[in-house]
């Protein structure tokens, strides 16, 4: 999300700029049956006049009543537009500037171009995705609305990273987040009080402010320690490494309950 972000931000200098080319060398990359063909009818001679975000998702809406076009990057794409990239450091990737991982990309009339570039192939493009499937955006997530998002038996960091009830928390962001608030998690999601609600409402905002401020996801307090051998920098216990959701997780077993 924090990433995203960072490119919805780049891609706001792609606006009102008209498209006069479409290059989509990698079928794969486009979702949903989605075709190059396609894609350039859809965009072709028209203009990007928005740029928003919902989660991890970067939309970017069409000019002359056209389609919203959807990306996504995974852990390992890249946003660039006129040759700067959102993020120089993305630590799941290689940051090396290679053509040949230019999946999707547009040509302006100005001689400009938007890009994403992604060397492991984990993101992709889709015209008009369906915003309504994903939950609120963590950044702006009210504590009620959190507190819905997390009526669920699931372990509590599964839930927070179920992008239909929350949007845009990965696994780096929810470590960092369960780590601040002291949370397990592994546990119920539902079996939070309010306190602990509220506790985890104002540290999973202030976790995005603070990784916004600082330049990534890969900036957080937690991370340089979830490794094996690490200890938690609160109170030196040996920290925990487990798999929680289907995704490894570092956890302090002392502070975090």
């Amino acid at each position: 999300m924090v990433e995203v972000e960072y490119y919805r931000r780049l891609a706001e200098d792609a606006l009102d700029r008209t498209i006069v080319q479409v290059a989509a060398p990698d079928a794969w990359y486009l979702k949903r049956g989605l075709t190059k063909r396609a894609l350039t009818a859809a965009l072709k001679g028209r203009s990007f006049v928005a740029a928003r975000r919902v989660g991890k998702l970067l939309l970017l809406d069409v000019s002359d009543d056209g389609p919203t076009l959807g990306l996504r990057f995974g852990m390992s794409g890249k946003l660039v537009v006129d040759g700067t990239a959102g993020i120089d450091d993305l630590i799941y990737s290689s940051n090396l500037a290679l053509k040949k991982w230019d999946r999707f990309g547009v040509r302006f009339a100005d001689g400009g171009h938007l890009l994403i570039r992604d060397p492991r192939r984990l993101g992709g493009v889709e015209l008009d995705p369906p915003e309504d499937r994903l939950g609120h955006d963590a950044s702006v997530v009210t504590p009620a609305a959190l507190r819905q998002a997390l009526e669920s038996s699931a372990p509590l960091k599964a839930r927070l990273m179920d992008q239909a009830h929350l949007a845009g928390v990965g696994n780096l962001i929810a470590d960092e987040t369960l780590w601040r608030a002291g949370l397990d998690p592994a546990r119920p999601a539902r079996s939070l009080d309010a306190n602990e609600v509220r506790r985890l409402h104002r540290h999973l905002r202030r976790t995005v402010d603070d990784l916004l401020a600082r330049g990534g996801s890969h900036t957080g307090d937690f991370l340089p320690h979830r490794r094996p051998g690490g200890a938690c920098p609160k109170d030196g216990t040996p920290l925990v490494r487990r798999t929680v959701g289907g995704r490894t997780t570092w956890s302090c077993p002392k502070h975090q309950q």
